[in-house]
């Protein structure tokens, strides 16, 4: 096999109260990524779409090829591969676009080696790129875009990383206001202390979350949809945010947060109606406001990165 196309979604980091800790994955939209062997013994590459220019080709500074090099790296070889990225989610989004492009990589490396690797190992190899995109190598993206399902990040030293069960019916509304948030920018506005006090409240936010989920108790989700740490500094950096929260209380959508490091707003529901009711009371916020969205209705996608066929 000299050639391999793979696909990974969209995600939905954070989940309100769980910063850098939760996350899950969106259905349908993503990255590409093809990955022809060669046999120079270099990564390259080749090509990128989508993203107007503007992602670097650097093997050094690219998701793609981060990744993989942390991967070859640990199975000490070298390997030639020609990358081809076809970017499906646009930049600063807050919908794991460097974890998309990563995990797409990985599962595609990955066979072209024989699988050496179970799906759930290459989530060390994608954070690696995402400390190069961001910073930081967190984990809330790049595990449920390569596993899929709801996720759990329990600890990072060592890694462990557990998947949740999504309860039938979870539905997941995607607000994208047109304009860029960069995650570097994001994190700075970020406070360094927190008191006791909302250390309290966050830890039972996660706790009813992740119970809510197990129980598929639907009014416990919606209780503990609440971020008293990273959301109060960041919703100020996104137009729109609190009349939204606002605007769907009346059509029973479980609750709203902001999707990673913004500017994206995902909105939860039981049932696809009032998913797409959540839709429309969106474009309404933001046509208020005389700002362009893109809107996407999803559930939660259990599949995370897949090979595609020719």
């Amino acid at each position: 096999m000299k050639q391999v196309t793979a696909f990974a979604p969209a995600t939905v980091a954070n989940v309100s109260c769980g910063f850098d800790i939760l996350g899950f994955a969106i259905d349908e939209l993503g990255d590409r990524v093809r990955i022809n062997l060669s046999d120079n013994g270099e990564l390259k590459v080749k090509e990128i779409t989508g993203d107007d220019g503007r992602l670097p080709v650097e093997v050094d500074k690219n998701t793609c090829s981060v990744a993989i090099q942390a991967m070859l790296d640990a199975l000490g070889i070298k390997q030639g591969m020609d990358i081809h990225l076809y970017k499906g989610l646009p930049l600063g989004s807050g919908m794991g676009s460097s974890a998309a492009s990563a995990a797409a990589a990985l599962v595609a490396a990955n066979e072209l080696l024989g699988k050496p690797f179970e799906k759930k190992d290459l989530v060390p190899f994608a954070m690696e790129a995402e400390r190069i995109a961001c910073g930081a190598a967190h984990a809330d993206n790049v595990a449920p875009s390569i596993l899929g399902g709801f996720v759990l990040i329990r600890g990072y030293d060592p890694l462990d990383v557990v998947k949740l069960p999504v309860p039938d019916g979870l539905y997941c509304t995607l607000v994208h206001p047109h304009l860029e948030l960069k995650t570097a920018d994001s994190r700075s506005v970020l406070r360094q202390r927190i008191s006791l006090k909302e250390s309290v409240v966050q830890s039972g936010n996660i706790a009813g979350l992740i119970a809510g989920l197990f129980q598929s108790d639907f009014e416990l989700i919606s209780r503990s949809l609440k971020d008293v740490i990273a959301e109060p500094s960041r919703a100020l950096l996104i137009p729109g945010f609190y009349e939204l929260r606002e605007a769907i209380r009346s059509i029973g959508a479980l609750g709203s947060g902001i999707s990673g490091s913004g500017p994206t707003i995902f909105i939860l529901s039981k049932g696809k109606d009032i998913a797409l009711k959540a839709s429309q009371e969106s474009k309404k916020v933001f046509e208020k406001i005389g700002l362009g969205v893109d809107i996407y209705v999803s559930e939660v996608n259990d599949r995370g990165a897949y090979l595609q066929t020719p």
